[in-house]
């Protein structure tokens, strides 16, 4: 009995922990963030004057829904400032989760087939780059791309442009920026799948008479789909909401969620459209999420 009440307690300890973790350091945060984007700017500190006051019980929960408006959601709805920094935001991390598809498949395929004393060199390699500050990687991007830079160097020393080009300040070097720094993290998860898959699988597409490609296609690219999936969701949801490369290599004309979020919180001190903006940021990152769950949900099913 003792026993059977033991295993009980720990079947339902397991879940319980993760829970807890979700509610303490992402629950709470998120109403708290919520609370405030339903209050009304003010010059005071905090520079808001809260809706909702706690020591009124459920007389203060009536007095907040009675008086309940979404100002500041409206004002993100009704300003074209906030519509093309959504819109900004979003193209440029589909444009970039798109190329870092491109880029990492084939890295992550090269180093899954790379002989296993090698593999533990090439995963340090894609590594090392996190163990510098990434304040100071996106720098020294700037290093790289400014108009007297290495790479107008090197394209001017091998004859391929007659002037520098303009590439700092541009989305040319927003995209640079975020494809380099979100790399690992496209290839890593891939590198994991593709590492555990069965080559046997892939012999017995060739001796059926598959090409190389048909092989790829109908085995290799089918099963690695968890890993690319689960890599895009990765890069995606933190490029929304990227401040410091649009920041630092965009340039003043660069207009992303990120940056429009910092401006509110810091030079406007509009706390609540700030916090406004926080909450559709994260319902447009949850969407994907909650459909690569479903869609995983479909896949165990199958099996």
């Amino acid at each position: 009995m003792r026993e059977r009440l033991r295993k009980s307690l720990r079947r339902l300890a397991l879940p319980a922990v993760p829970l807890l973790w979700l509610t303490a350091f992402f629950g709470l945060p998120f109403l708290v963030v919520a609370k405030i984007s339903l209050s009304d700017p003010a010059t005071a500190l905090p520079p808001y004057t809260p809706v909702l006051d706690w020591d009124a019980g459920l007389a203060g929960w009536a007095d907040v829904l009675a008086a309940l408006d979404f100002e500041n959601y409206r004002t993100l709805v009704a300003d074209p400032l906030y519509l093309e920094a959504g819109l900004t935001s979003l193209g440029v991390a589909l444009a970039a989760t798109a190329l870092l598809v491109l880029v990492g498949y084939p890295i992550a395929y090269a180093m899954a087939r790379a002989p296993k004393a090698w593999q533990p060199l090439l995963v340090a390699l894609m590594v090392i780059p996190f163990w510098t500050s990434f304040l100071i990687r996106v720098y020294a991007w700037i290093a790289i791309l400014k108009a007297d830079g290495l790479l107008n160097q090197a394209l001017l020393g091998l004859g391929l442009v007659r002037e520098p080009l303009e590439i700092l300040n541009t989305p040319a070097a927003v995209m640079i920026g975020v494809v380099y720094a979100y790399l690992p993290f496209m290839v890593l998860p891939l590198y994991a799948v593709l590492e555990r898959l069965d080559r046997g699988l892939i012999e017995a597409a060739r001796d059926l008479g598959a090409s190389r490609l048909g092989a790829f296609r109908t085995v290799t690219l089918p099963l690695s789909l968890p890993g690319l999936v689960a890599g895009a969701l990765l890069c995606f949801i933190p490029i929304t909401g990227e401040f410091i490369i649009p920041d630092l290599l965009g340039g003043p004309d660069t207009l992303m969620l990120g940056r429009v979020l910092w401006s509110e919180f810091f030079s406007n001190r509009d706390w609540p459209l700030a916090s406004a903006v926080a909450v559709v940021l994260l319902v447009i990152v949850a969407g994907p999420v909650v459909l690569f769950r479903e869609a995983e949900a479909r896949r165990l099913e199958r099996r």
